[in-house]
């Protein structure tokens, strides 16, 4: 399969692999979700107790070479630990979002997260050539947008009102990007804050 983002596979050397989405993996994914702490966020779009399928058929809808493929991540020993896509995908403009990203919490405050980001990104750029890389999150996702400013991506600005949430209430979305220029001090930030982790 050809396309802007066609399927591949993405290996780190010290915390994790990334592999493209499938319906097999969706008893991993409902042993993740079972413990109920990754939906319990009403403004994150993690999979939830008892509902994993929908959410492997809402992402797997708009996995496409050029709309967005969403990977999975296991730890090089081979255990499903999350998520992250390319969402947004904007083939004519070399631009995409990174998101939907979420960890088993055994994976949080470990170097998984800050090595995807760099698999994903490192891909983006080098070889999509990408312009630019978004980032967006929930204005009231404090957790998610610390962590998005120490990948070292900048404040784009804050679109008010959004999205229309399930429950009813307005989300505010908080967009952040990195560029092409800026993506060699944002490489090395991100070589060194694994250097650091170990």
């Amino acid at each position: 399969m050809t396309g802007f983002v066609a399927p591949v596979k993405l290996t780190g050397q010290r915390w994790v692999a990334l592999e493209p989405l499938s319906r097999e993996h969706l008893p991993e994914i409902e042993v993740l979700a079972a413990d109920g702490e990754l939906g319990r966020l009403w403004f994150t779009g993690a999979p939830k107790a008892g509902a994993a399928g929908d959410w492997v058929d809402m992402r797997l809808a708009v996995q496409t070479p050029q709309t967005g493929l969403t990977f999975m991540a296991r730890t090089l020993d081979g255990a499903l630990i999350g998520s992250s896509s390319y969402l947004n995908v904007d083939p004519a403009n070399r631009r995409l979002e990174i998101g939907n990203t979420w960890y088993a919490a055994s994976a949080r405050r470990s170097g998984a997260n800050t090595e995807a980001k760099l698999l994903m990104l490192s891909h983006a750029f080098n070889e999509l050539n990408c312009v630019a890389v978004e980032f967006r999150t929930h204005f009231f996702n404090s957790t998610s947008r610390a962590a998005i400013e120490r990948l070292g991506a900048k404040l784009d600005g804050v679109l008010r009102s959004h999205q229309l949430m399930p429950d009813g209430s307005r989300r505010d979305t908080v967009v952040y990007s990195i560029l092409d220029i800026e993506w060699p001090a944002v490489r090395s930030n991100l070589r060194f804050r694994l250097d650091r982790n170990g």
